[in-house]
């Protein structure tokens, strides 16, 4: 399978049309970025963003909800919606004879939904329904709480909102929300498969080129909570969470931070769930990953374990982390190398990863890295240059968030942060 290259269309009205030719394929996948996720939510309705998108499929243009669902499974599209900070997010994977009329449905979708009052509540309820999962969900709970002391509001937010306020959100509440945010200014659509990229271009063109909308407004942000914090929860579990700043993905530097990432985290072999867990027994779940938005990045670190161990865990984790800053060797990063390099064979399998990755990339980077790129750039990393890069970016200003019964002694993430002189590179 040759790596192959993107096409870029960028169209008048401010769409950008990405679509990567993979002709060994028999499928086609379509990603759509929509500048409409939760940061874009009224700081009095968090939750908007979310219910939006849940309506946005209740109808379009002449057909009616399940009118919509029947013409969606006649294609046998795979497809899913999700809300992040920044779009809407939605996706579908099919025959590639039938991305044209998928095209097609969803350029209604995008355009011409109906919103319909009457299902206002059904909306909020599947949205409700998805709230209490995720508060059910502590590890996930607690992860939203490490966003949100590193990142300034709105870029931490969730996209779940609040019991009270999705009650309270109208249907002329969505509309306006839709009228405002659902635009094709910003709008990122990818496409990856066994496509013509000239006959993609035109179809896209035809489907797509006469919709208008303004350019979205500049946002206001309030910085991130300092200090460590702990949410009390009666449970015989303790979550534990720390998170530091990194690079972004825009970075030059973001796989250098990447490479010592993995090699603390990514598989069996990784520092985190050998010492952690396996030598020490101390937790049922730990690992670490990078995690990025356009102009910053962070680390996201995660043990589960119990009440009675959770200070040592606790413990252990900042050491692993400080340790990582003395550097890392040959042989970690040997198998980190085959582990993402695997990550990226499959991928080229895969028209719904490529044209996630892409529409991803395009979003981060204002271009997209091929695959051929990103296997040279793995090349490229070595233990001199992630050592010399954790040399002057060690990890430090630590944030400690834990969910259990107890508070935990965070006193020696604080001692790390104040006796630092490294002040990192964000």
């Amino acid at each position: 399978m040759p790596a192959t290259a993107i096409d870029t269309y960028q169209f008048d009205n401010g769409l950008t049309l990405l679509v990567e030719q993979m002709p060994w394929l028999e499928s086609a996948a379509v990603t759509f970025l929509v500048p409409a996720g939760c940061q874009r939510d009224p700081a009095t309705q968090p939750g908007l963003a979310k219910l939006t998108a849940e309506m946005l499929q209740r109808g379009c243009g002449d057909l009616q909800s399940r009118e919509l669902e029947q013409a969606m499974d006649q294609l046998g599209l795979a497809r899913s919606t999700a809300v992040t900070n920044y779009h809407i997010r939605l996706s579908a994977a099919m025959p590639a004879t039938r991305l044209s009329a998928a095209l097609t449905i969803y350029a209604s979708l995008l355009q011409r939904p109906l919103l319909p009052a009457t299902q206002i509540d059904d909306g909020r309820m599947v949205c409700i329904q998805e709230l209490l999962a995720m508060q059910d969900d502590l590890s996930q709970k607690l992860m939203e709480q490490l966003r949100i002391r590193q990142y300034p509001d709105p870029y931490s937010r969730s996209s779940h909102g609040t019991l009270e306020t999705l009650q309270e959100i109208s249907i002329d509440d969505v509309k306006q929300f839709y009228t405002q945010n659902f635009t094709p200014h910003e709008t990122i659509i990818s496409i990856a498969g066994n496509v013509d990229s000239k006959q993609i271009f035109q179809t896209v063109n035809e489907l797509f080129g006469n919709w208008t909308g303004h350019e979205t407004t500049q946002i206001n942000t309030t910085p991130p909570p300092c200090g460590h914090h702990h949410i009390e929860q009666e449970s015989s579990q303790t979550q534990i969470g720390i998170v530091f700043p990194s690079v972004p993905y825009s970075h030059p530097d973001y796989f250098q931070s990447r490479g010592a990432v993995g090699v603390l985290s990514d598989g069996m072999s990784s520092r985190l769930f050998s010492e952690v867990r396996e030598k020490r027994g101390l937790c049922y779940t730990v690992f670490a990953m990078c995690h990025t938005l356009r102009e910053q990045g962070c680390v996201l670190t995660y043990a589960g374990t119990t009440t009675e161990r959770a200070q040592e865990t606790l413990d252990v984790l900042l050491s692993e982390l400080i340790r990582l800053g003395d550097g890392i060797l040959p042989e970690e990063l040997d198998r980190l190398k085959a582990k993402i390099k695997s990550g990226l064979i499959m991928q080229q399998e895969s028209s719904n990863s490529r044209a996630s990755s892409i529409a991803a990339d395009w979003h981060l980077l204002g271009k997209v890295r091929t695959t051929g790129e990103l296997s040279r750039i793995l090349d490229d990393l070595s233990c001199d240059s992630i050592n010399q890069y954790l040399d002057h970016n060690r990890p430090t200003d630590f944030r400690v968030v834990t969910l259990g019964q107890d508070p935990l002694d965070t006193s020696a993430a604080t001692a790390t942060d104040n006796t630092s002189t490294n002040s990192g590179v964000l």
